[in-house]
């Protein structure tokens, strides 16, 4: 697994934690975190994605925002899933859920960062199948 920047601790133990295969990959689109076999709740086309998150340079004061999955996901129940894009990331063509926090729930510099962040990619994957 790549390594291509370092990440802050918070952020690699919740990572090494997670007990699933991490890079930090560096690419003409910026500075990614993939997280490989990345659990979907089932309702999928797929039990499991590499899910990406883009690392800003201002980061961890600057947020996180969106995430990208391969293979691209669908709902089984055939219902579309809407604010879908797609982006090129190290070679491979992504799917960009366009997901945002909102003024109710701003990104919290010195408390927000990854796991964080993943726990609103938690919400976004469960709101979709309702």
């Amino acid at each position: 697994m790549r390594r291509d920047f370092l990440l802050i601790e918070e952020d690699l133990d919740f990572l090494t934690n997670l007990g699933l295969q991490w890079e930090t990959v560096r690419s003409p689109t910026g500075d990614w975190v993939m997280i490989h076999g990345y659990p979907v709740p089932p309702g999928y086309n797929v039990t499991s994605v590499t899910a990406a998150l883009k690392i800003d340079a201002g980061y961890p004061v600057s947020q996180i925002d969106m995430v990208y999955f391969l293979p691209e996901l669908a709902l089984r129940s055939g219902k579309a899933i809407g604010a879908l894009a797609h982006m090129q990331i190290d070679g491979r063509n992504w799917q960009r859920w366009s997901r945002h926090r909102t003024g109710e729930n701003p990104w919290r510099p010195g408390l927000d960062n990854i796991s964080t962040h993943i726990q609103m990619v938690n919400f976004w994957l469960e709101r979709e199948l309702s």
